[in-house]
């Protein structure tokens, strides 16, 4: 296969993959402009139902009163029969009649609208949850588009031998689909059990508060708050590992030092991060790149080395930005290292390639690994 048609091969996988996760963004944007339609339509809805059953609590209120006058003018009328005449007792007869099918008639629509009251905020608390997933789902698709326009387009650019080209391409997309399944299993088994829950337990409320109480409606109510704040979290965890919004707001060093720190705490490594020179902000393609390079050196370490501990150290000069990790693990001989293992550290290459950087890499068995990355900071500011 030539490297021509290699290339070919590539771009047309990129870009189906790339179709098919726009679309595929498209179909959740519908979904929720669909519900958000639905949502602000049954607010209106719901609104105008409970103006009438306002209205017709006290349209009941003032017929029950009228009707309980017509029907003691109707008992004094029997009472004295003799003293009124056949069209007096006729009307009066009718009156309390009609009166009494008239708040008949109303009971039974208040009974109506309550009913139709009660379904528009179940069906409102549905559209919530649905709005909510949908929007979180767009901005994660959103997030593996840009990841497939950038920096996955960039593999046809950097990688010239087509064979490795080939082998390179393939890898991407066996680690894409593996992610995608990961982060599906994720909100699989955390946001959308959660939010299942949610749901269900909110339809309680109602019943509790029936036949508990309004006490132990509030108490559930109260538990509710917890799961979906656990939910949340759950969610931002998520989004967080496919890219931190930190980034874009607080710059390098203030997101490395949280993401290293979520790290220590859900692997229990020892990290120790180190931060010398001025706090500079970087040109955003500069920052992500710097921040991925960290973040692969570390999974690095923690997947393959078995370290007790990571050192990170990170020096923004004016014109330069040196980045360290150093950790104490078992190291490996990078001589005999195959392509196929070297995988990550081939990513990391590439990459340090675009940012125009060096990459140093030293490491020998059981003496552990050092990391050296160093970049020109064009366009830093403070």
């Amino acid at each position: 296969m030539t490297f021509l048609s290699i290339k070919l091969t590539l771009d047309e996988i990129i870009d189906k993959m790339l179709n098919t996760v726009d679309y595929s963004k498209e179909q959740i944007f519908e979904i929720s402009e669909n519900s958000r339609e639905e949502y602000e339509s049954l607010k209106q809805e719901l609104k105008d139902i409970r103006e009438k059953v306002a209205a017709v609590i006290d349209k009941s209120e003032k017929t029950d009163m009228h009707a309980r006058f017509a029907r003691n003018r109707l008992a004094q009328v029997s009472r004295h029969f003799k003293s009124f005449s056949n069209e007096e007792v006729k009307k009066a007869y009718e009156q309390a009649n009609e009166l009494q099918v008239e708040l008949a008639i109303l009971q039974q629509e208040e009974k109506q609208l309550r009913e139709r009251r009660d379904q528009v905020e179940r069906r409102l608390i549905q559209l919530e949850g649905t709005i909510d997933r949908a929007e979180t789902l767009v901005s994660q698709v959103s997030v593996v588009y840009n990841f497939l326009a950038g920096d996955l387009k960039e593999v046809g650019e950097m990688v010239e031998d087509a064979k490795e080209k080939q082998q390179f391409g393939l890898k991407i997309i066996e680690v894409q689909e593996e992610e995608r399944k990961r982060v599906a299993r994720e909100i699989h088994d955390g946001p959308a059990q959660m939010l299942a829950n949610v749901l269900l337990r909110s339809e309680l409320v109602e019943r509790v508060r029936n036949e508990k109480g309004m006490d132990a409606a509030v108490e559930e109510i109260r538990d509710l708050r917890v799961l979906i704040r656990s939910s949340l979290a759950e969610v931002r965890r998520i989004i967080y590992d496919l890219r931190p919004m930190a980034l874009d707001d607080l710059g390098l060093i203030p997101t490395l030092n949280k993401y290293l720190k979520n790290v220590e705490e859900h692997t229990g490594l020892n990290i120790r991060f180190t931060h010398m020179g001025r706090d500079l902000r970087l040109s955003p393609n500069l920052e992500v790149g710097l921040f991925r390079l960290v973040q692969e050196a570390v999974q690095n370490a923690y997947k393959h080395a078995d370290p007790h501990e990571v050192q990170v150290k990170v020096e923004l000069k004016p014109t330069r930005v040196v980045i360290v990790i150093k950790d104490d693990g078992k190291g490996f001989d990078t001589a005999k290292t195959s392509k196929e293992k070297s995988f990550g550290l081939m990513g990391m290459r590439e990459r340090i390639n675009a940012l125009k950087g060096e990459l140093t890499i030293d490491s020998a068995l059981n003496k552990g690994t050092v990391v050296m990355i160093q970049v020109p900071a064009e366009g830093a500011k403070t």
